[in-house]
Formats: structure tokens, C-alpha cells, sequence
């Protein structure tokens, strides 16, 4: 009797190639119509229901176009793992520039659209994925990834860990009085979609250079901007300020939703708001907190450290209503990291890694010098001051984040007294990093 050897496809895990790239988009939850995220009250959400909202499915018109686009796109990075011929999982890193401490910006690879389908999770499949867009945005010369994690319980192990927070606020539009202040040299004025997708990327420009953690917008970020309705959200409409000379230096995007139930009815919700300078967000935030015929004043997507609050007659009017992490970070390579941002103290100290099995050439003891025109950061033989987890460094990389409660949960070891207060002075920052759109 013969017998036969059944032939088994290896594993491959790799980027999709063009005639691949339906099958690739058809492994993302988003492109089935299903449940992308953790359902949830989301601080970057305006609106009083779950988000997101039930997705359809997409036609093959709509893969065709992505294709497209995303083949030409030099900034997009997939990879997918090929299982038995099919595409089983897939992810892809986005490239930026993201602004560091010190106002420089560092060459980041962001993770977006991750997914491993239904039959074939708990495989290690999205391990191996994660392993190969670390080595090839190591190859790139990006030495930090980032995220948005749709699911708080997954990227953890990788090494990710919470880099930034945005939030959501309300403000009852009678407890709105601001502080008085000196009166606006410039104007206000209500401009159309055309003109504002001229006006934002000017603004945004000029704010993230002194924003940490704002990143450096793709081409077309602001194409799909429209006066049209959007259902019963409403049609967006563009708030612009000009300073004394004409030059605009603020911008807000706002809508007011209809709603069929009262306890929500007359809420104008501020999808987006920059300014360049205090003078313009003042003038902008007066206009939105008193809209005619409005009665609640909702922000979603915003730092945690709004200046608004300050300028409230009642600061304790301003309420959070919702607060999410934002970017998680992850650093690849450590040395190069922790030399393109800058620290406002003076000092040095040693601190060991010993858990990165993903980019194991972190794994030393690193001596850290801090205060000179540029930092150092070199592997060292002598005792650490600490030992850290890489996910803790990356918490603490953009500045946002506590040493102190680092060390209380165990990610951070102290070995020489006074050691967690220099690491917090070395790194913190104020004002916390934030950035104002995901990926």
C-alpha cells in the first residue's frame, strides 16, 4: 500500500503583494463590518452613544481603491501571514515624524489596522508580524513605534505601554464666563471647507513644532473636510482667527448635532481646535462657549491639560467626562532614542534593561548623560542606578508619564537612593505631550 506524504505550506509571514492586497484588507475587521475596537464611551468621541459605529462591509470597489492607493503610498508598510496560501493576519506600519522633547522629531513607525482572523488566533502569528515591522522600521532608521491600541489587554507584551492621554469635557454653557483678559487686537471669522483645508495645515504646522507628541500630518489629512451634512450630525463649520496683521493663527472645526432626546438637544461639540498662541485660543474657546442657542459645550480628543480651564471664572465647571490613553509607545532602539530628544537637567545616570525579547540588543546596561548641547547614551559596565522595563522607558519617553508610579507598579527597580526623582526630573515635561489625531 503507498503512502502518501501530505504536503504543508509553511507559515509566511510578509508583505502582501499587489494581487494579494484584497485578500489582505479582508483579514481587518473594519473591512468585514466588524467590531474594530473595544466598545466604549471613547474620549475622542463627541457624541453621547458607543463608539465606533457598526461598520458594512466593503465592496470590491472599495478594496480596488485602497489598493490603489496604499501600493503608491511610499509611507504605508503591510505585512500579512499566509497560512495554507491564505491571508490569516495582517497589520501595517504608517511612517512619521513625531516632535520629541527639545522640538526636534524623530522618525517613528506607526502600527495601525492590526488583525489576526477568528481561526487563527493564539498561534503567535501576531507576534511574528509585530517581530517583522520591528526589524524593518529598525532597517528604515525609525527607532521608535507607536500605536493606538484598540484593545488595552494586547500590546503590553509587546512592549508597548501608554505614552500620551486625551480626554473628553463638558462645559454647561451658563458656567461658561471666561476671566476677563486684555481685548483681542485680531478677529474672528467663519470660513468654508475650501478655505479651511488651506488654513490647517498652516496652523497645525506651527503648533507641533512645540507640541511633544504631535505628528507630522500625511499628505491629504485634511481632504476630507466638507460643508455637506453628515446625517443628523450636522455639516461642520470652520471658526478661523486672524491675528492683528490679517495672518490666520487659529482654527477650530465644530458642528451641532441634532438629537431626538432633549437631554442632549442644543450641544455644540468641538471636533478640532488649534491656535499658535494664547491671544487666538482665547478668542476662538470665547465664541464656542457662548454659541447661541446651545446649552452644553463638548470637546473630545483633548489634553488632559486644557489651558481653557484656567481661563474659566469657575474652573471646576470644565468637567472630564471621559479619558482614554492615547499613543503607546515603543522603543526599537534605545541608544539612538534617548539621544534625539532633549532633557532639561543636567546629570547622568546608569539603568539596566533586561526583558526586551524583541529587540534584544536593548537588553545592557546604559549610561545616560543629559545637559550638554546633545545627550549621550552609551552601553556601560558600571553598576545601574536602576533597572526598567523597555515598556516603562517608552512610558516615560515623550515626558507625560510618573516615574514614581512606575516604581510602585513594579516596571521600575531602584538601586541607588534618589534615583526614581533624577529619572523624573531627566525626562518629565510640562506641558504633557498630546497629539491631536490618530492613524
Amino acid at each position: 500500500m503507498a503512502a502518501y506524504a501530505m504536503c504543508v505550506m509553511p507559515i509566511q509571514v510578509r508583505p502582501p503583494r499587489r494581487d494579494e492586497m484584497n485578500a489582505y484588507y479582508l483579514a481587518l475587521p473594519y473591512a468585514n463590518g466588524l467590531p474594530s475596537w473595544e466598545p466604549a464611551d471613547a474620549a475622542w468621541h463627541g457624541g453621547p452613544e458607543p463608539w465606533p459605529p457598526q461598520r458594512t462591509p466593503a465592496t470590491a470597489e472599495q478594496l480596488e481603491k485602497w489598493a490603489e492607493a496604499d501600493v503608491e503610498d511610499e509611507s504605508f508598510h503591510p505585512i500579512a501571514t499566509f497560512a495554507d496560501g491564505a491571508c490569516v493576519g495582517a497589520s501595517a506600519t504608517i511612517s512619521f515624524d513625531v516632535t520629541v522633547p527639545g522640538g526636534t522629531t524623530v522618525k517613528m513607525a506607526g502600527v495601525t489596522a492590526t488583525a489576526v482572523i477568528a481561526t487563527h488566533r493564539r498561534r503567535g502569528y501576531l507576534r511574528r508580524m509585530m517581530q517583522a515591522m520591528f526589524e524593518a522600521a529598525l532597517d528604515r532608521g525609525e527607532p521608535l513605534a507607536m500605536l493606538s491600541a484598540s484593545e488595552g489587554s494586547i500590546y503590553g507584551r509587546f512592549g508597548f505601554s501608554p505614552a500620551t492621554y486625551r480626554v473628553r469635557w463638558e462645559l454647561d454653557r451658563h458656567e461658561a464666563a471666561l476671566l476677563p483678559a486684555a481685548p483681542d487686537p485680531g478677529s474672528l471669522e467663519l470660513v468654508d471647507a475650501t478655505q479651511a483645508k488651506k488654513f490647517w495645515p498652516m496652523v497645525h504646522a506651527e503648533v507641533r513644532v512645540s507640541r511633544v507628541g504631535e505628528l507630522a500630518p500625511l499628505p491629504g489629512r485634511w481632504d476630507g473636510l466638507s460643508d455637506g451634512a453628515d446625517g443628523t450630525n450636522g455639516p461642520l463649520r470652520y471658526l478661523v482667527h486672524r491675528d492683528q496683521h490679517g495672518d490666520v493663527d487659529g482654527i477650530a472645526n465644530f458642528r451641532l448635532p441634532w438629537s431626538s432626546a432633549v437631554d442632549n438637544a442644543g450641544t455644540l461639540v468641538v471636533e478640532a481646535l488649534e491656535a499658535t498662541n494664547p491671544m487666538a485660543y482665547r478668542a476662538l474657546w470665547s465664541l464656542l462657549v457662548d454659541f447661541d442657542l446651545t446649552r452644553t459645550i463638548v470637546a473630545p480628543g483633548r489634553p488632559r491639560d486644557e489651558p481653557l480651564r484656567w481661563m474659566l471664572a469657575s474652573p471646576r465647571a470644565m468637567r472630564i467626562t471621559r479619558q482614554s490613553d492615547n499613543l503607546w509607545a515603543r522603543l526599537l532602539d534605545v541608544p539612538l532614542a534617548l539621544t534625539q530628544r532633549s532633557y532639561d537637567s543636567v546629570d547622568e545616570l546608569a539603568f539596566t534593561i533586561d526583558d526586551d525579547r524583541m529587540c534584544p540588543d536593548n537588553n545592557r546596561t546604559w549610561l545616560l548623560r543629559t545637559g550638554s548641547a546633545t545627550a549621550s547614551c552609551v552601553a556601560t559596565d558600571q553598576e545601574a542606578d536602576l533597572t526598567i522595563t523597555v515598556s516603562a522607558l517608552s512610558s516615560l519617553y515623550l515626558g507625560g508619564m510618573s516615574a514614581h508610579d512606575l516604581t510602585y507598579a513594579g516596571h521600575i527597580t531602584p538601586h541607588s537612593d534618589g534615583a526614581i526623582g533624577r529619572l523624573a526630573r531627566m525626562f518629565r515635561i510640562d506641558p504633557e505631550p498630546h497629539n491631536s489625531f490618530g492613524f
